[in-house]
């Protein structure tokens, strides 16, 4: 008797604007829908400063039938940071914030918006939270107001005190449970949080909080920008996936890949040739975990 096939890949396969840098805005559209991309991660720093060129480049976004899943924005951390630095007080980030929705959401209906906490000032993570629990409320209303959602990502350990202050799932968790907002919930990228042993059996903790995953690979950094292909490093992927999957995630998995000051980095192969590549390591993940 032959043993049954395996089950199809659950997720639309998506693309983080990030992962395609060297290209432009128009680039990444229309190398996306020639590949069969089917969810747009928006990158807000890929958009024209001009706010009428950067509306009719998301008016484009529709025209090449794909679904924007996720935005980030471009001052998304709670406290300045170092890729973030401006502004520095925390109620004109808020603002900016706003204006990033007020910009997106009308092309993007229930996109999930990412956020991430910054480092806490001073180091003082006590307060830093109790902080980042009040801007995500604001963030919550600013949201609810245009019909979009909230994610707040942990990030990596490598990058406390520059980026984050947080580093687990259940960081982030606690944070939005706290918020108490059904709009806010947690962005789940495997290169930062698949270190945490916690990881598999806390996904199960609120199931209706996994607005968003994130995809790459892990190798020791060499820069803060050297993530690989899925497939070509050390995180268990295919676990990773089924877990979120057995948590009742449906959303898209969304290819986030930054390759920059490295030696090998990815931004100078065949991007077209990575894309695929990507989609078919996912698949194979998923199939293989």
């Amino acid at each position: 008797m032959s043993s049954p096939a395996p089950p199809p890949f659950p997720f639309p396969y998506g693309v983080n604007q990030f992962t395609t840098m060297p290209w432009s805005f128009e680039e990444d559209l229309a190398h996306y829908s020639r590949l069969g991309v089917e969810a747009i991660e928006l990158c807000e720093t890929k958009l024209d400063q001009d706010p009428d060129r950067a509306k009719a480049q998301l008016a484009s976004v529709a025209e090449a039938a794909l679904p924007i899943s996720s935005v980030q924005p471009a001052v998304r951390t709670v406290f300045p940071s170092e890729t973030q630095p401006e502004p520095a007080d925390r109620r004109d980030r808020l603002d900016r914030f706003r204006r990033s929705v007020e910009l997106i959401a009308p092309f993007a209906p229930g996109a999930v918006f990412v956020t991430n906490t910054g480092p806490a000032p001073d180091g003082n993570l006590h307060e830093a939270i109790r902080q980042v629990v009040a801007h995500h409320r604001e963030l919550a209303d600013i949201a609810a107001d245009h019909g979009v959602r909230i994610a707040l990502e942990p990030l990596n350990p490598v990058l406390l005190n520059a980026e984050t202050a947080i580093w687990t799932h259940r960081q982030a968790l606690d944070i939005v449970q706290e918020v108490e907002r059904e709009n806010v919930g947690v962005c789940l990228d495997l290169w930062n949080v698949w270190q945490d042993p916690d990881l598999v059996p806390r996904l199960a903790d609120a199931p209706d909080r996994l607005f968003l995953l994130q995809v790459s690979d892990w190798r020791t950094p060499r820069s803060r920008m050297d993530r690989r292909s899925v497939g070509t490093g050390d995180i268990p992927v295919g676990q990773l996936l089924h877990a979120a999957h057995s948590a009742g995630y449906r959303g898209p998995c969304v290819l986030e890949i930054f390759s920059d000051n490295v030696p090998d980095s990815l931004y100078e192969t065949d991007l077209d040739d990575l894309l695929r590549a990507n989609r078919a390591a996912v698949e194979s993940a998923w199939r293989t975990g």
